[in-house]
């Protein structure tokens, strides 16, 4: 049996605009095919999953049968008792498969854990919001079936984008007019065909001819020449386009299944400071951590009188966030260093804003201070993406930075 990539190739988009015509006709009548979405939804994570990947599919099946498990586990607890100890005991062992993932290629010589597979990491942040909000009170039934749906929706099993589970489940009970839903097959339409423009034509360009020479110049050249900066541009053009392209994949599909996923990207090249990118920028993942991390650690220490100081508070907040941030993506040095680099970024910015608050009569406000602001954003954010991608890690093994 074939493994296909979501999103890869022709073949994916062919397979999957036949599979779903019988969504879309059934939506144009006012009929939900739950059943028809449920079996296209397995037999996509089988091509997925499946073939050469079947190790991937075996870990996926014991992290779902886990995960809903311990949502349904905790779920019956609050509803006696709010121990705060088995809610985080609750949260460590829904994080605890991610952490192997992460931290296994470390001392493995670059190895995959076995309970490893495609997406996650995003799985495991949609459990942890749910042990959350059932915490707080706020999702007060537990329906395996639901909780499976929204967990395995094929569209953004992957990579996201990572949407609520209230906001979901509304979704998918509801039964949407014709006119509502043209209206939302038009968006679909578009978010797909932009997404094959992003993808497949400027991530293409970017990634796999641009970033290969320029790297290559960069290498021969050594040290830190222009060929480095030229890099950081065409890299962090890559990995806008290639991601904001797969995002606008998985919302366009979502759309023709009557389920609107939150967007992921807002022009975040456009962003007037950092606070502003990161309201721009894989949006769905920042709020996650904005929402579940950083507003609860803040509430924490408040409630708790640990320190005095609201800037105090919100600094060690932004650095615990983005900390986090940067193991998550890798127990590597340069991913660590470029959530301390956004961190830092957010803190001064902070600093600005509140600088400029209190000065605004002397400080000019203008379509070239807006041009300004957007300039320095945009490279500092590309400089960024220069430490994420790893690359002076290779300009320092290759000899070029000693």
């Amino acid at each position: 049996m074939p493994n296909i990539q979501p999103y890869q190739n022709p073949t994916y988009f062919l397979i999957l605009g036949v599979a779903l015509l019988p969504i879309m006709i059934g939506m144009l009548f006012g009929k939900k095919l739950h059943w028809y979405q449920t079996l296209i939804s397995f037999a996509f994570l089988v091509l997925t999953f499946g073939g050469v990947k079947w190790e991937q599919g075996i870990a996926l099946i014991g992290y779902i049968v886990f995960e809903v498990c311990l949502i349904g586990l905790y779920h019956l607890y609050r509803k006696k008792k709010n121990a705060t100890w088995v809610f985080c005991s609750a949260v460590i062992l829904a994080i605890i498969p991610l952490v192997i993932v992460k931290v296994t290629p470390a001392f493995e010589n670059g190895q995959v854990a076995l309970i490893g597979f495609l997406g996650i990491s995003y799985l495991t942040f949609k459990v942890v919001q749910m042990i959350m909000e059932i915490r707080d009170g706020i999702i007060k039934e537990f329906k395996p079936w639901l909780v499976l749906q929204f967990l395995l929706f094929f569209p953004t099993i992957s990579s996201g984008p990572i949407d609520r589970y209230r906001r979901f489940v509304k979704d998918y009970n509801k039964i949407v007019t014709r006119d509502k839903y043209l209206n939302l097959l038009d968006k679909a339409v578009w978010y797909i065909f932009l997404g094959f423009l992003y993808k497949f034509i400027l991530a293409y360009y970017f990634g796999s001819r641009l970033q290969p020479m320029v790297a290559q110049l960069a290498l021969s050249h050594g040290g830190m020449s222009w060929w480095v900066v030229a890099y950081t541009y065409v890299y962090s053009m890559h990995l806008f386009f290639d991601f904001a392209g797969y995002s606008l994949f998985a919302v366009g599909i979502s759309y023709i299944m009557g389920i609107e996923t939150p967007m992921n990207f807002n022009r975040p090249f456009k962003a007037h400071n950092i606070k502003d990118f990161w309201n721009r920028w894989h949006m769905t993942l920042s709020f996650w951590f904005r929402d579940y991390i950083y507003m609860r650690l803040v509430f924490f220490i408040m409630k708790n009188k640990l320190i005095k100081s609201r800037i105090t508070i919100a600094n060690l907040g932004y650095l615990t966030l983005f900390l986090i941030m940067g193991f998550w993506h890798g127990v590597t040095w340069y991913y660590i260093v470029y959530g301390l680099f956004h961190a830092c970024a957010i803190i001064l910015c902070d600093a600005w804003l509140r600088f400029k608050k209190k000065h605004q009569a002397r400080i000019p406000s203008n379509k070239f201070t807006e041009g300004l602001a957007i300039f320095i954003t945009f490279n500092t954010v590309c400089f960024s993406f220069l430490i994420f991608s790893g690359f002076l890690n290779v300009l320092f093994f290759h000899g070029t930075l000693n």
